[in-house]
């Protein structure tokens, strides 16, 4: 509430279901997987909707952080009673320390004085294994997010 860095307010668009974009595009599976960057958003926009749908029991929120500085994350996942974490989605393994990175820039740059510090950092991947780093990030595959 009391930041001294200014939040930027524009508003980030997801698909509420990816598949009604590559339905209505008529994209194959092996076309999505030519392009991995359109794949990556789709991806994001479903992890997206799934971080919704399962906070939404916990009345939780999830939005999107960038400050005027040009540092962002794709999910802050926000509970009643102050607790947050910081989510980064990441379709490839090879980007998982990218998106480590990223969440301890985050946190580097919070003043605890003013707002409590991430209850966790998470990368949230295609993967199949959830372990923690030793930077303590969490990394998650997405159909781990339901457990």
């Amino acid at each position: 509430m009391r930041s001294r860095t200014r939040l930027m307010k524009t508003a980030k668009w997801h698909f509420t279901d990816p598949s009604v974009a590559t339905a209505s595009l008529m994209v194959s599976a092996d076309a999505l997987l030519a392009d991995y960057k359109a794949f990556g958003l789709l991806f994001e926009s479903m992890c997206i909707r799934d971080l919704r749908v399962y906070s939404q029991p916990l009345d939780g929120a999830v939005s999107y952080f960038r400050d005027n500085n040009g540092n962002e994350v794709d999910a802050i996942v926000e509970l009643p009673g102050g607790k947050w974490g910081a989510i980064e989605i990441k379709l490839g393994n090879d980007y998982i320390d990218e998106g480590a990175k990223n969440l301890l820039k985050l946190k580097s740059t919070i003043d605890t004085e003013h707002m409590k510090p991430p209850s966790f950092l998470m990368v949230l991947t295609a993967g199949m294994y959830a372990y923690r780093r030793p930077d303590g990030v969490l990394v998650v595959p997405v159909g781990c997010l339901r457990d």
